[in-house]
C-alpha cells in the first residue's frame, strides 16, 4: 500500500483518527494521534515532529528535535479505539540531515535485511518467534527505600486450591503441569481464541494457541514466520493486542520472563532460516536434513550467543529463566529433536521449506528489531566465517553429569555477563553500519544504568528470610 492508496482506505473505513507509532530503545510502543485531516500524501515524505528527548535512551535535551515518517505499508485498522482509528508505523530521521536515526530499532532491522541482501548470501531472512506469556488476574509491587514485595494472582493458580471462593470448583493445573488440558482445567480458551482471532484481522497469520506448561495461565500464541523487518512489526502489534484483549476482560498480560517462583518462566524460541530466490537455503544432506550453510549459522550463534543475550534476554529478570541445572536452555549445544540444547532443528515435517533452525535461548522481554538483527548478524556471520558448530549433542543435557558437562559452554548467567560479553565481542554486529557504535553504547549504557544497578543496589525480601539473624 502507497501513500495514495492509505488515504483511500482511510475514507473507505471513515478514520476519523490516525495513530502513529514507534518504539524507543527498550522495546515499548510510542504514539501520538492526529485527526485524519493532517494525513496527506506528503505526510508519508516530511513526517511528523516530536520530542526525541522524552525517549528512552535516544536524544540529550539540546538535540531534541525528532522527525517519525509514516510507513504506508504498515496501515492498519486499530481494534480497540472507540472513533475509527488508522494506525501507522514510523521510521524516525533526522529533522536537519534526514538520516535514518541510528538508535530506532526498526532501522537497525531494515539495515541488517538490507545488509544480508548485499553478501549475496540470500535475499530474505524468516523469523518465527515464539513468544509465551502469562495471564493474571491481579498484580501488585511495589519497591520504596524501607520495603519492597510483590503478588501475583490468577484464578488458575494452583496456590488457590484451598481458597474459599464460594465455591470453589477446583480443576487449577498443577506446576508444571498445565501443557495442556482441556476446560475446565484450561480457563483462558475463549480469551486466547479472541486474541488469536484479533491477530488474524489485522492481517497476521497465526498457527495455534494453547495453554503452556506453568500454572496461572501461562500460555502461548504461534504466529507464522516472517520476514525480519515484517516480524519486528507483527511482535509489537502481538504484544498489543494481548494486552488489550485481557484488559477487556478485566486480566493482564506480561511477557516478563520469570513471574512466578518454583515454575517454568517465558521464552521465545525463535526459528530463522535464509531464503534466497523462494528457495529455502537451510534444507541439504547434512546432520538432520539442513544444508552446511545452516551448520554454519548455528556455529554463528554459538560463538556469539553471549553477545545476543544482550538483546534476546535483556532483562535482569531473564536470568531467573536461564539457571544451569534447570528446564532451560542454557547450554550452547545444538541438537534434532532435542529441546534441552540452546539450538534445535525442528523435525515436524520433512519439507525443505519447513527445514529452519531454532534458538531457544531468548525470552519475548526482547525488542524484536534489535534481536532478531542481532540473531541475523550473527547467522551471516558463522556463514561468512565458515564456523562448524561442532558435534551435535543429542543426549538429554538435565540428566548429564558434571563432568560429562564440563566442555560444553553456558550462556550467561546474568544481564550484567550479557552486556559484558556484548562489549567485548560486537564486531560481527557493526557489519554493513546495521548496529552503529554508537547504538551499542548507548544500549550498554542504558542497561546498566537504569536496570543492572538499581536491581543490584535493592535489598531482596529473600535475603531478609537467609540473614536478619546473624
Amino acid at each position: 500500500m502507497d501513500a495514495k492508496k492509505v488515504l483511500e482506505f482511510a475514507k473507505e473505513k471513515g478514520v476519523k483518527a490516525v495513530d502513529i507509532r514507534f518504539l524507543d530503545y527498550p522495546g515499548l510502543w510510542q504514539h501520538f494521534t492526529v485527526p485524519i485531516c493532517q494525513l496527506k500524501e506528503d505526510s508519508f515524505e516530511d513526517g511528523f515532529g516530536f520530542d526525541g528527548s522524552s525517549i528512552r535512551g535516544w536524544q540529550p535535551i539540546n538535540a531534541s528535535d525528532m522527525l517519525v515518517v509514516p510507513d504506508a505499508s504498515t496501515a492498519k485498522m486499530d481494534p480497540f479505539f472507540k472513533e475509527p482509528t488508522l494506525v501507522l508505523i514510523g521510521d524516525i530521521q533526522d529533522p536537519v540531515t534526514r538520516e535514518n536515526y541510528s538508535r530506532d530499532p526498526r532501522n537497525i532491522a531494515k539495515k541488517a535485511q538490507a545488509y544480508l541482501t548485499s553478501t549475496g548470501i540470500g535475499d530474505t531472512a524468516y523469523f518465527g518467534p515464539e513468544a509465551e506469556f502469562f495471564i493474571f488476574d491481579d498484580v501488585r509491587f511495589e519497591s520504596k527505600s524501607n520495603g519492597a514485595f510483590y503478588s501475583l494472582d490468577s484464578e488458575e493458580g494452583i496456590w488457590n486450591s484451598g481458597k474459599d471462593e464460594g465455591p470453589n470448583l477446583a480443576y487449577k493445573p498443577r506446576h508444571k503441569q498445565a501443557y495442556f488440558p482441556v476446560p475446565p482445567m484450561d480457563k483462558l480458551q475463549d480469551i486466547r481464541t479472541e486474541m488469536m482471532l484479533t491477530l488474524e484481522g489485522l492481517g497476521i497469520e497465526i498457527e495455534a494457541q494453547h495453554h503452556e506448561v506453568a500454572t496461572a495461565g501461562q500460555s502461548e500464541i504461534d504466529m507464522r514466520f516472517a520476514p525480519l523487518v515484517q516480524m519486528g512489526d507483527q511482535l509489537m502489534w502481538f504484544k498489543y493486542v494481548l494486552k488489550n484483549v485481557a484488559c477487556r476482560h478485566n486480566k493482564t498480560v506480561t511477557f516478563m520472563p520469570k513471574p512466578l517462583f518454583e515454575d517454568n518462566g517465558s521464552g521465545m524460541h525463535t526459528h530463522i532460516s535464509i531464503w534466497r530466490d523462494d528457495k529455502p537455503l537451510f534444507a541439504g544432506d547434512k546432520y538432520a536434513g539442513v544444508s552446511e550453510m545452516a551448520l554454519y549459522a548455528m556455529g554463528g550463534i554459538l560463538k556469539h550467543c553471549g553477545a545476543l543475550c544482550a538483546f534476546s534476554n535483556p532483562t535482569t529478570n531473564s536470568y531467573k529463566r536461564l539457571v544451569p541445572g534447570f528446564e532451560a536452555p542454557v547450554n550452547l549445544a545444538y541438537s534434532s529433536r532435542n529441546r534441552s540444547a540452546a539450538l534445535r532443528i525442528p523435525m515436524y515435517s520433512a519439507s525443505p521449506k519447513a527445514k529452519r533452525i531454532e534458538f531457544r535461548t531468548p525470552d519475548p522481554s526482547c525488542n524484536g528489531y534489535l534481536a532478531f538483527s542481532a540473531m541475523l548478524m550473527a547467522v551471516i556471520d558463522g556463514i561468512q566465517n565458515k564456523l562448524h558448530p561442532g558435534d551435535p549433542l543429542d543426549k538429554d543435557i538435565y540428566a548429564m553429569s558434571p563432568e560429562d558437562l564440563k566442555d560444553i559452554p553456558s550462556a550467561p548467567g546474568s544481564l550484567n555477563e550479557a552486556l559484558d560479553a556484548l562489549e567485548k565481542d560486537h564486531e560481527f554486529l557493526l557489519k554493513g553500519d546495521v548496529f552503529t557504535q554508537d547504538a551499542i553504547e548507548m544500549w550498554l549504557s542504558y542497561k546498566r544504568k537504569h536496570e543492572v544497578d538499581p536491581v543490584r543496589l535493592r535489598p531482596h525480601p529473600y535475603e531478609f528470610f537467609l540473614y536478619y539473624d546473624i
